[in-house]
């Protein structure tokens, strides 16, 4: 599948861009199948050849996210701007605690339906990892016990 993709080109730290076709999963180094324009980021030109992208798009070419919003900013397709941020990985416990959070609202709207009140269900608190609470919790504040020792009483002679 072929996509339009931004290819960096420029020094380190003065990064610039060229936009061209290629395959999808293919490596931007080496050689490209056609070279449609560039894209200077820190002055916010660019140049593309709008006749060949259109073409590349009739002919099956998509672009990637980052091209696609340059694009719609220049003028040369139509459409809204894709969200390129990644979304957050959600753990298992925290997919199930939203569940849970999620079906609560929704059980105590058919509880206030009903006449006879039910005892309410306990839910458990969130599974926090170690890493995230950098302040120290009760427990972890608790002073540690100390043993004291207990000394026998001297014993009192009878004479």
């Amino acid at each position: 599948m072929l996509a339009i993709k931004l290819r960096r080109a420029g020094k380190k730290h003065q990064a610039a861009f060229n936009v061209v076709v290629d395959e999808k999963r293919s490596k931007l180094l080496g050689q490209n199948i056609e070279e449609l324009g560039w894209y200077n980021p820190h002055t916010k030109k660019h140049g593309l050849n709008a006749d060949r992208i259109l073409y590349w798009i009739k002919n099956g070419a998509k672009p990637t996210p980052t091209a696609h919003n340059l694009l719609v900013g220049a003028g040369i397709i139509e459409g809204p701007k894709l969200a390129v941020h990644k979304k957050k990985k959600i753990n298992e416990e925290e997919a199930k605690a939203a569940a849970a959070a999620a079906a609560a609202p929704a059980a105590d709207t058919k509880k206030s339906a009903d006449s006879a009140p039910e005892p309410e269900a306990v839910t458990p608190a969130p599974v926090v990892a170690e890493t995230e609470s950098a302040a120290p919790t009760e427990e972890t504040k608790k002073e540690p016990e100390v043993k004291q020792e207990v000394k026998p009483e001297p014993k009192a002679d009878a004479s």
